[in-house]
């Protein structure tokens, strides 16, 4: 159907996104679509790795075969297999004050069903989902808010 991508910078360094990319609880805050991971028990994701995802688009749960091919250097690389297919990939390339992340995930859908939750996920991305995941991995690393509040003039 589609491929989908996105790109922002922060100031964490590929090696610090590459754990926020692969920690399933940190996975949890940023994944643009919501989803559970079911009977993992690592501490993150590795190359290798065949994990089973389950999660909503739009309607009745669905699950996914999701095979991890690339996990270090800065880069995650997956394919999620269910009623619709997800290749993925996020990349972390080191910048002066931090890295330049980039996503790209590609979609399709065959049957019916597939062509279906292929659209709503397509609509999701066209939304602005894969945007906001990447803001949301670059959040990881911004300094903390402070509130200050401007003196108040006495007259």
């Amino acid at each position: 159907m589609a491929t989908w991508t996105a790109q922002t910078t922060t100031a964490g360094h590929p090696d610090q996104v590459l754990m926020v990319l692969t920690d399933p609880d940190e996975i949890a805050r940023w994944a643009p679509i919501s989803f559970e991971l079911v009977d993992f028990e690592g501490q993150r994701l590795l190359a290798g790795d065949k994990v089973r995802v389950r999660g909503a688009l739009g309607g009745p749960t669905i699950q996914f075969q999701v095979e991890v091919t690339e996990a270090d250097d800065g880069r995650l690389v997956l394919s999620a297999t269910g009623p619709i297919r997800l290749d993925v990939e996020y990349e972390a390339v080191a910048i002066e004050h931090g890295s330049q992340v980039r996503a790209s995930v590609a979609l399709s859908g065959t049957g019916l069903r597939g062509r279906i939750l292929a659209r709503a996920t397509d609509a999701l991305l066209a939304g602005g989902a894969l945007t906001s995941a990447v803001s949301r991995i670059a959040d990881q690393f911004a300094p903390p808010a402070t509130d200050q509040l401007a003196p108040l003039a006495v007259a």
